[in-house]
């Protein structure tokens, strides 16, 4: 995976113009760091990284799903939706290799019993989706609701969510948007 880091770190760099010194004075590291990450000499941390990709601005998931030669594509077949989640909870981005994409769309898959962790999330902009099946508990700044397929929800990301599964037999998707896309 490194020498993937290393391609599209230095790809990311060029492309908005930046010098490895100039990057490097953005983040507060080296320039020799950033030489030593592009030829796959070092391999950074993901806060390390997560530091160097806010200076650009990009997130880790765009950085990590862009397609390294421009997408024009229109349609995005299922297969080929990144899976930013784990084994619990699928986050499918629809787009991703977009370039300067101005929102997140994802078909989210809740498995039983599976939620988005013990810590409430918290981040800018705005969030909406609609659940497509089963139930999904969610919570937002300390209020639960549940939800049911047709149900929807929309609110401000700067305040403490969640999402939470409650079945033990049934999985939950969501299709769900954010802006400006976070993933």
């Amino acid at each position: 995976m490194s020498v993937e880091v290393a391609t599209r770190l230095q790809y990311i760099r060029k492309k908005n113009g930046l010098s490895q010194r100039e990057l490097a004075k953005r983040a507060g590291v080296t320039n020799g760091t950033i030489s030593l990450i592009e030829q796959n000499r070092v391999s950074p941390s993901v806060g390390s990284l997560k530091k160097l990709l806010e200076c650009i601005p990009m997130s880790l998931a765009e950085f990590f799903t862009f397609e390294l030669d421009e997408n024009k594509s229109v349609v995005f077949c299922a297969e080929s939706l990144p899976n930013l989640g784990n084994e619990s909870i699928q986050l499918r981005l629809v787009g991703s290799g977009v370039k300067d994409r101005n929102m997140c769309i994802m078909r989210e898959v809740y498995e039983p019993q599976a939620d988005t962790g013990p810590e409430v999330l918290e981040h800018a902009g705005q969030e909406g989706g609609v659940v497509v099946r089963g139930e999904i508990e969610l919570t937002v700044d300390g209020q639960s609701y549940t939800l049911r397929p047709g149900d929807a929800y929309y609110f401000e990301s700067k305040l403490p969510h969640r999402f939470r599964n409650l079945s033990d037999t049934e999985p939950c998707e969501i299709v769900s948007a954010n802006s400006p896309p976070t993933f």
